[in-house]
């Protein structure tokens, strides 16, 4: 460091010193009153007369406003989407898990005079403390039944609540990840701003017509 090298080096510094941050602050951010203001939707003086508290901590740097993190609609969070109507409890989902983190027990159901015997889901467990978030599980799904999720806020100190169950599942939000489900990519589903809630329109299967099945088994043979 002789000569010009130390001041080089500090000019390095001071350029990365001035630049704008590029971490966000999450869950809450810290604003001021214009931020503040502009958060609740007025102007700062409707701000210091209708919330004069809120006012203080803004201008004490107290006040915080809640972040929204942007992310592609194909992220796949720490949690699952399952639709159980989609579901025929073939356990592919189990079988082609590399860590075998999930487990399914079923029992039988009723009997369909077409479609032949049905099963009901007794256990559905998934246990994503040990889970590496492959998607195998949600490829080798035949009937788009299980989806990666788009959450990612399960950071827990007790081992026993990183396993999802069968009733957690059932009663999740419906906001599946576009992660290996071109029916969602090509409808632009934005799964951070709306929820498919309609099993329906969460797979690419549909049930052959009766016409379809003749066309397919009967006229082509």
């Amino acid at each position: 460091m002789i000569g010009l090298g130390l001041p080089r080096g500090f000019l390095v510094t001071l350029k990365n010193f001035v630049r704008p941050a590029v971490t966000e602050q999450y869950p809450d951010r810290h604003v001021g009153l214009l931020g503040a203001a502009k958060e609740a939707g007025m102007n700062p003086f409707q701000f210091l007369v209708k919330n004069p508290g809120n006012s203080l901590k803004a201008i004490a740097g107290l006040a915080t406003v809640p972040v929204a993190v942007k992310q592609s609609p194909r992220f796949r969070g720490n949690e699952f989407t399952f639709y159980e109507d989609r579901c025929t409890v073939c356990a592919s989902c189990a079988k082609y898990c590399p860590l075998g983190i999930i487990e399914i027990v079923s029992v039988p159901g009723k009997i369909d005079a077409q479609e032949g015997e049905s099963y009901k889901i007794e256990v559905f467990d998934i246990d994503i403390g040990r889970c590496m978030f492959c998607g195998l599980c949600v490829e080798a799904c035949p009937y788009d039944a299980l989806h990666m999720g788009t959450k990612f806020e399960r950071s827990s100190y007790i081992r026993n609540d990183l396993v999802i169950s069968k009733d957690e599942l059932f009663e999740a939000e419906k906001r599946p990840s576009s992660f290996y489900r071109p029916q969602f990519e090509e409808t632009g589903f934005d799964p951070f701003s709306e929820e498919v809630t309609d099993f329906h329109d969460a797979g690419r299967h549909e049930r052959p017509t009766d016409e379809d099945l003749k066309r397919k088994w009967v006229d082509e043979r």
